[in-house]
C-alpha cells in the first residue's frame, strides 16, 4: 500500500472518529441541562461509572419525559410501577414477547397495532370479560380460536371462492 494510501486510509479512520464517537462517549454530569440533572438526580453518585451507552440511554430517556404530556407522563409511570412488580420472569417473558414481535415483518406489526387497539377501544367491562375468557382457555382451545380467526380473516379478504372479496 502506498504512502498516498496509508494517509487516506488514516484520514478516513479519524475522521470516522470523529463524527460517530461523540454519540458513545462519556458525557460528564456537570455537561448535562439543569432539567436532565433534575430529572436524572438519584443516579448523580453513580453518573461517572456507568457505561457511555448507560448514560446515552437515559438521556434519551429523559429527553422523551420532558417532551411528554402529564397524561402521558401518568400512563408511564403507572407502567413502570407495574414492571417493578413483576417477577424476573415475568419481566423475561415480556423481553421474549417484545423480541419476537420486532421480528415479525412489518404487515404482521401493524395488524398486531390494529387488533390492539380494536381491544383498547372496548369497554372496560368487555375487555375484563375476553380476559377472562382467555385465561380460562386451555392452551388447545387458545389454538383453535387462533386457526378459526385465521380462516375467518381470510374468507374476509378472498371471500367464498378463495379468489378476492365477492
Amino acid at each position: 500500500m502506498s504512502n498516498l494510501n496509508k494517509t487516506i486510509h488514516f484520514v478516513v479512520l479519524v475522521l470516522a472518529v470523529l463524527l460517530f464517537a461523540p454519540s458513545a462517549m462519556a458525557q460528564s454530569w456537570d455537561d448535562l441541562s439543569p432539567q436532565e440533572q433534575e430529572l436524572l438526580s438519584k443516579l448523580k453518585g453513580q453518573w461517572e461509572q456507568m457505561s457511555p451507552e448507560r448514560q446515552q440511554r437515559l438521556l434519551r430517556g429523559a429527553r422523551r419525559w420532558q417532551e411528554m404530556t402529564p397524561e402521558q407522563r401518568r400512563v408511564a409511570k403507572k407502567r413502570l410501577k407495574r414492571w417493578q412488580e413483576m417477577t424476573p420472569e415475568q419481566r423475561a417473558a415480556i423481553r421474549e414477547r417484545f423480541q419476537r414481535f420486532r421480528e415479525l415483518p412489518p404487515e404482521e406489526q401493524e395488524r398486531i397495532r390494529q387488533l390492539r387497539a380494536r381491544f383498547q377501544s372496548l369497554p372496560p367491562e368487555k375487555r375484563q370479560q375476553l380476559r377472562e375468557k382467555w385465561q380460562s382457555m386451555t392452551p388447545e382451545e387458545r389454538q383453535q380460536w387462533r386457526e378459526q380467526r385465521r380462516r375467518y380473516q381470510a374468507y374476509r379478504r378472498d371471500g367464498p371462492s378463495g379468489g378476492g372479496r365477492p
